[in-house]
């Protein structure tokens, strides 16, 4: 068995290991792919600001596993263990990329390895924990089973999250109508304006930094790594699909949601213009929609501006689907469960994130 770290002209192999364990595997969706080439290719704004290391293991000529370790200069602390693929019962090519691993976070000055962040949670957080049999909602990657398995054994702490879902028939915020009319009266919410996709990017970058600045596995956002996202994703996006929350002439808050566009994909499918056409043209295929992000500035927090933007989402979606996806949601973000627990029909999806110590 062997470990081949990939010069830059080789990261080619990396995605086709990618691609084939896609096109094999019925629940898989490829929304990562492109991105993922275009960071290792040095193109991204992320690449600037990132050491990146590709690796394979092989065997007999075969790759087995796949990761990107990766150190971000804005979370210095971590050597992430990222976008890890692998064939099953190969539990000795963990144990390579481990020990890898730890050698590399030695020489770089990272004291843990992450398992689980691709990157930053823009791009994905999570081993996926349960509901195997299912094809998750855009915007979340699917993982088998063996997947989790794999680095139970050597984390020092795992991290859980879940997702709420709920029937949007029900898609009722608990409160009181008097409180409701008061949220209303303080708050406004204003869908994007993707003709300033600059403007735009810039506000919803700065409401991030300030809404998640105490998140675990956050770290500040440049505005040109969100801009490039935008970008990359402009075709699917309305001005409805990005909300932003005012009070007064302030911008306070955000709720970014869109169809699960999952459902419009072919097993092994990446993302592209087949999956835009059939949305267009067969919008009805679509019957889920996504709650992907949620941030209000810490002085709005708890004063019902999450309130007025699921009043606001609500007058977009009802008609249009039949179920809503929240999250994901930290298992310890108790006043976020709490809103969860009131507001949706039950749990969802469950994810993992491990933290594995170097020394």
């Amino acid at each position: 068995m062997v470990l081949r770290v990939l010069g830059p002209g080789e990261t080619g192999d990396y995605i086709k290991f990618v691609k084939q364990l896609n096109r094999k595997d019925p629940l898989r969706r490829d929304i990562m792919s492109p991105t993922l080439e275009m960071i290792l290719k040095g193109k991204g704004a992320l690449a600037k600001s990132a050491f990146l290391q590709p690796v394979l293991v092989t065997d007999g000529g075969v790759t087995v596993a796949a990761s990107v370790f990766a150190q971000v200069d804005r979370m210095p602390e971590y050597l992430q263990l990222a976008c890890f693929e692998a064939l099953e019962n190969q539990e000795e090519a963990v144990r390579h990329l481990i020990q890898h691993g730890r050698a590399l976070a030695r020489q770089r000055g990272a004291t843990k390895l992450l398992v689980g962040l691709n990157f930053h949670v823009n791009y994905g957080l999570g081993i996926l924990a349960d509901h195997f049999d299912e094809v998750p909602t855009f915007g979340s990657a699917y993982h088998p089973p063996y997947i989790k398995h794999y680095f139970e054994g050597f984390a020092t702490e795992t991290i859980s999250m879940l997702t709420y879902t709920t029937v949007l028939e029900a898609f009722e915020v608990p409160v009181t109508e008097r409180l409701r009319q008061r949220i209303s009266r303080a708050y406004k919410v204003v869908p994007a304006d993707f003709k300033h996709l600059e403007k735009t990017a810039r506000m919803y970058t700065e409401i991030n930094n300030a809404a998640f600045s105490s998140h675990r596995f956050y770290y500040e956002r440049r505005i040109e790594e969100d801009l490039e996202l935008f970008r990359e994703f402009r075709a699917f996006l309305k001005p409805e699909n990005l909300l932003f929350l005012f009070y007064g002439e302030t911008p306070v808050g955000f709720m970014l949601w869109y169809p699960d566009f999952n459902q419009a994909m072919k097993p092994g499918e990446t993302i592209g213009v087949k999956t835009w056409l059939r949305w267009k043209l067969w919008p009805g295929r679509i019957d889920t929609m996504k709650i992907v992000e949620l941030g209000v500035v810490p002085a709005h927090q708890s004063r019902g501006g999450v309130v007025r933007l699921f009043e606001a989402c609500r007058e977009y979606v009802r008609d249009r689907f039949k179920l809503c996806e929240a999250g994901w949601i930290l298992s310890g973000n108790t006043p976020s469960r709490g809103f969860g627990e009131r507001w949706a029909d039950g749990e969802g999806h469950h994810y993992e994130v491990y933290v594995i110590d170097v020394d």
